[in-house]
């Protein structure tokens, strides 16, 4: 018997394009529903989340400077809360679209990724939060302060926090990704320690450009975590690794 006649590989590969359009399609649906349903739950603690992002702007409160503007804000901030709610949902359907041939040992595995991208999600919006936005704001606020008054617009301020929350959060996912890589066996273990010094100059350029502040210090902590997350993704790597069956093999 080969591994085509019990791989569920070799019946997704015969789908034809529109057959895998309409499955972009509705994975996308369901994705978007999750987000909507998220953010529609989120509205109940919104408020108390927008005023923890402002908190680092201490007394230089932001003000508002379109009459709809407050309103935008606060949708903008319960996206983001939304967005951390569905993302075992997104996650799954990301996965599911893009390896759609999973076999029953690497499903199960998505009982571990699916809340663990949702974790550590929410911890990179966390870190965003509570350590870089307040170095950040800090530094901003402080910059030329003699001849300048930092005087910030909600909106202007809110899209630079969130961005940065967003883009933080995905930079978060690095190891659970290696590690569901390498246990489908897309990635082994020792191409990802022959590249390691390759991985710490992208690291530089990805803190580099994320850190909101030209200062050494806020790039340092966009950067340390980056190093310890592909490090822990090399590691579960190692535990997990295992070789992808080729079709038409014997087994």
């Amino acid at each position: 018997m080969t591994a085509e006649m019990t791989d569920p590989s070799s019946e997704v590969s015969k789908m034809t394009i529109l057959e895998h359009l309409t499955e972009l399609r509705q994975r996308l649906i369901k994705a978007v529903l999750a987000l909507l349903i998220g953010t529609v739950v989120s509205l109940a603690f919104t408020q108390q989340f927008l005023t923890l992002l402002i908190r680092p702007m201490g007394a230089n409160h932001p003000i508002a400077l379109r009459p709809t503007e407050s309103i935008m804000v606060y949708f903008k901030v319960a996206l983001i809360c939304g967005l951390v709610l569905a993302m075992p949902v997104i996650v799954y359907q990301l996965i599911r679209f893009i390896l759609p041939g999973l076999t029953d040992d690497e499903k199960k595995y998505l009982k571990v990724v699916i809340p663990g991208a949702a974790g550590l999600f929410a911890l990179g919006v966390a870190f965003a939060s509570f350590i870089m936005i307040p170095f950040a704001i800090n530094y901003l606020q402080s910059f030329l302060a003699d001849i300048i008054t930092p005087t910030f617009s909600i909106d202007n301020y809110i899209s630079f926090v969130t961005t940065l929350m967003f883009w933080v959060g995905i930079i978060f996912e690095t190891p659970l990704i290696i590690a569901f890589l390498a246990r489908v066996g897309l990635v082994t273990p020792q191409v990802l320690s022959a590249y390691r010094r390759y991985a710490i100059v992208l690291i530089a350029v990805i803190a580099a450009v994320i850190t909101p502040t030209p200062d050494p210090v806020n790039m340092a902590l966009v950067m340390v975590p980056l190093l310890v997350l592909y490090e822990v993704g090399v590691i579960l790597a190692k535990i997990l690794y295992k070789p992808r069956m080729m079709a038409g093999s014997d087994v």
